[in-house]
């Protein structure tokens, strides 16, 4: 590999949602841990933006108004939206930041984080990004069976109990990541995740607004609950909130753009945080303004138009969830590719095909059988984003900052990041405290295999 060439250096002020970064050329590029089976640094800023604002806008959003505003309330709750929000761009943009250290390039969040702060580091950020997306995978199955046996239960006088529903999710995203595989093979179906995204935001929205419309007295925006309850349920609505805008796994998205890699990534988060944030934003919103603090954790039952409705908003959503979840499965699918595929074949080769269908039927198999035993929506969100989201998107970029800018970074720099560094510590145990506690509220609450 060539060491000649133009070095290019990116000194703009922590203060401006920058930092110093040192990007090679393409032909210096010595990629740190880049043995893979996927495909590296071959897609356009415009297809992994696209990819962030859909997938972020997965029929997820349509739980936000139940676990976000209720427990927060319109001043708090538009508050901490816009706060989050923010900060998560920041924390992002930040890590991106990082995707070359002294000349290497980094295509995966605990090569990075490895590299920084030594191996025992390595290993945290491996455990806990991948609790963190098969947590999100299991919500993904989860609300897939929900959006079918919803669909059932408009159609059907005698509805299924949901896990059999949770089943069909279970195959349906088994089949689809067999024939995607990886991260860059979305590309194709993307569009059609665009277009089912704007279908159930559409039916969404106008229902909301009709049924926000017609006067309720019963409607009411009180957070209810005593002073320690709110206090707790405000916290695991703070971790829901960081799951909504983050994915904890970055680096492997950045890992598929072209060159200028640090710079193709932030134009994809500024379209995720704009374009993106205004739409699954809207939909928190307009749902809490329409039904208050009896919203559905699946705002869909609330709906009070016509059959068609629903079914064409719990179809869409059930459609689209089959392409976002792939993304969030594409690091783990890719570690089990890399260590278990045959590198010098195809994917889909005769040679790695039995394996490639091995690997992702066991790994949805296990996530398919949890889901349908725990179906508790609001837990899985919470847990996500209290251990393990917060301190991938905000603990860990200050730092990595503080080992690798540690000669050169001004002291008001190094201040605010060892404050970041508190305060997301502190927040981590706080909001992981409050998640145990609806969890063990929701156990004895909820039966193994609950027809939730």
């Amino acid at each position: 590999m060539s060491t000649s060439g133009r070095v290019t250096h990116i000194d703009i002020d922590i203060e401006t949602l920058s930092i110093e970064a040192v990007q090679p050329s393409v032909d210096q590029n010595i990629d740190q841990g880049a043995k893979s089976v996927h495909v590296i640094g071959n897609d356009s800023w415009l297809q992994v933006g696209t990819m962030f604002s859909t997938t972020f806008n997965c029929g997820f959003i349509l739980s936000y108004s139940s676990i976000i505003m209720v427990p927060l309330g319109w001043k708090w709750g538009i508050i901490s939206l816009i706060a989050v929000g923010l900060y998560s761009l920041y924390a992002n943009w930040l890590l991106a930041s990082f995707h070359y250290i002294e000349g290497k390039r980094f295509i995966r969040y605990r090569d990075l984080v490895g590299y920084a702060l030594g191996k025992p580091s390595y290993y945290i950020i491996w455990v806990a990004q991948f609790l963190t997306l098969i947590l999100v995978n299991m919500g993904f199955i989860l609300l897939g069976g929900r959006a079918l046996k919803e669909m059932n239960s408009e159609l059907n006088s005698s509805p299924i109990r949901l896990q059999y529903f949770i089943i069909v999710a279970g195959v349906a995203y088994f089949l689809f990541s067999v024939c995607i595989p990886t991260m860059s093979a979305m590309r194709v179906w993307l569009g059609l995740s665009a277009a089912l995204t704007a279908v159930y935001i559409a039916t969404s929205l106008s229902q909301c607004i009709h049924d926000g419309g017609n006067p309720n007295p019963n409607r009411n925006y009180e957070v209810s609950g005593t002073d320690v309850g709110k206090m707790f349920n405000a916290f695991n609505a703070i971790s829901a909130l960081v799951a909504v805008s983050s994915s904890g796994m970055l680096p492997e998205a950045q890992s598929t753009l072209k060159e200028p890699a640090v710079k193709n990534m932030r134009k994809a988060l500024l379209m995720q945080f704009t374009l993106g944030c205004f739409f699954y934003y809207g939909i928190a919103i307009v749902g809490y303004w329409a039904y208050g603090t009896s919203v559905s954790s699946y705002l869909p039952q609330n709906f009070a138009g016509p059959t068609w409705v629903k079914v064409l908003t719990n179809v869409a959503v059930f459609l689209q969830f089959i392409v976002s979840q792939s993304m969030f499965a594409a690091p783990v699918h890719e570690f089990l590719d890399t260590r278990y595929l045959d590198p010098n074949h195809k994917i889909h080769s005769k040679q790695n095909i039995l394996r490639l269908l091995g690997l992702r039927a066991i790994f949805f198999s296990v996530n398919t059988l949890v889901a349908a035993a725990f179906p508790f929506v609001a837990d899985f969100v919470s847990l996500i984003g209290s251990f393990m989201l917060i301190p991938l998107t905000f603990l860990f970029p200050s730092l990595v900052f503080l080992k690798v800018k540690a000669k050169t970074a001004r002291i008001e720099k190094k201040i605010w990041h060892w404050f970041n560094v508190i305060l997301f510590s502190l927040l981590t145990i706080i909001t992981s405290t409050a998640t145990v506690r609806l969890i063990i509220k929701d156990v004895s609450t909820y039966s193994v295999f609950s027809n939730a």
